[in-house]
């Protein structure tokens, strides 16, 4: 049995957070976990030439727009879910990815797949609250303090159990563009902290399988 879990990360922009992963797993920091497959829902994501330079493969899996928008995300995922048990995947992070899984990856997958929202759920979280929407959203809301949640993904929307968070003040004068510029730091740490820490769990719980069998 192999002692490492394969990573498989899904992206929809620059891949910054991407970044901190490959960074991290160059220096061990992401434990048992490896980086083993990038997926972009997007041709233009920059995100897909980190992961080339890295040696991983990528795939771009566009929604096919062809379809009403339930179907298009069932089908999406339903994709994302081959190329995933293709290539062995014990864990999947969703870095910056704007499309919703749905379906039989969330069943499958299921306390395996994280994601990495930009405010301390459950704070503005949910459909529409993305980017700096969810910033604006802080701002407009007069709070005193915001970060970053990873937690676990289920069939609700920024809804499932919380693995860790990263806080970080709110200051007088706070842009939308000022308060991510602040929060981004954060959320390097805490998607390779997740992620390293998701990978231990998942290969401790596969030892105990094979012990079982």
């Amino acid at each position: 049995m192999s002692d490492k879990v394969n990573i498989l990360v899904l992206v929809s922009g620059g891949g910054t957070n991407f970044q901190a992963l490959l960074d991290a797993e160059k220096t061990g920091g992401l434990g048992p976990g490896k980086l083993a497959v990038a997926v972009s829902d997007r041709p233009e994501a920059y995100a897909l030439e980190r992961a080339k330079l890295w040696g991983i493969p990528v795939y771009v899996e566009e929604p096919d727009k062809k379809l009403p928008k339930e179907d298009r995300r069932r089908e999406l995922s339903d994709r994302i879910f081959r190329i995933a048990r293709d290539h062995r995947i014990g864990l999947i992070v969703l870095a910056g990815f704007l499309s919703i899984l749905e379906g039989k990856i969330i069943q499958y997958y299921s306390g395996r797949i994280i994601n990495l929202h930009p405010s301390l759920l459950p704070k503005f979280g949910g459909m529409g609250m993305y980017g700096n929407h969810v910033h604006k959203a802080v701002l407009d809301a007069g709070e005193k303090e915001s970060g970053c949640t990873v937690h676990l993904v289920d069939a609700g929307t920024d809804t499932g159990p919380i693995i860790l968070q990263r806080k970080v003040p709110v200051m007088t004068g706070d842009t939308p563009d000022a308060l991510a510029d602040r929060i981004h730091d954060e959320e390097h740490i805490a998607i390779t902290e997740a992620a390293a820490l998701m990978a231990e769990r998942i290969l401790k719980q596969n030892f105990q399988k094979q012990e079982r069998i």
